[in-house]
């Protein structure tokens, strides 16, 4: 019977967190808007960059959020939510959902998904999401989510993120 070796813990980082941030923002994005509503109706929205897809079967998608963030308690506690990935277009819509505005969501057009969740108008893709696991790692809470509908705009140019600036595509 092979030997188990020793359980090791990582070492103690060599550069800053700064530097950190740095290199993570050379890894280009897309940009998605998460959404859900609360219990009693309060619309939710916050940008995320940390969108991936999980599995096809059955099909997940996963994203993560700061434990610090004022929507943790309705994302963690609800059974539903949207991601919807932007287009080109919408940077504004990013940058006002990325702040800490009030009024976030006035003027904003959507559609009420089948479980509530707020899809964007607009978006490049919407998935429509049961609120499968949440993994706490760090500073960031990773969600899982099993998508129970999903759609795209065909043609959609894409928002992108990278080095703290959007972009949209450019074909090589």
């Amino acid at each position: 019977m092979p030997s188990r070796a020793p359980l090791q813990k990582a070492s103690s980082p060599s550069f800053s967190q700064l530097e950190f941030r740095a290199s993570l923002a050379m890894f280009a994005t897309g940009v998605t808007i998460v959404t859900a509503r609360t219990p009693a109706g309060e619309l939710v929205g916050l940008t995320a960059n940390s969108f991936n897809s999980v599995s096809l079967s059955p099909p997940l998608v996963l994203w993560s959020l700061s434990q610090a963030a004022g929507s943790m308690a309705a994302l963690s506690k609800g059974s539903h939510y949207a991601i919807n990935i932007l287009a080109a277009d919408q940077k504004e819509l990013a940058m006002r959902f990325a702040s800490k505005r009030e009024d976030r969501w006035a003027g904003v057009q959507f559609t009420e998904g089948v479980s509530g969740s707020p899809l964007l108008a607009g978006a490049a893709a919407t998935f429509e999401c049961f609120n499968r696991s949440r993994y706490e790692e760090g500073d960031h809470v990773i969600f899982v989510g099993e998508v129970e509908r999903c759609s795209h705009r065909q043609g959609a140019a894409p928002l992108l993120f990278h080095g703290g600036k959007f972009y949209t595509e450019h074909p090589l």
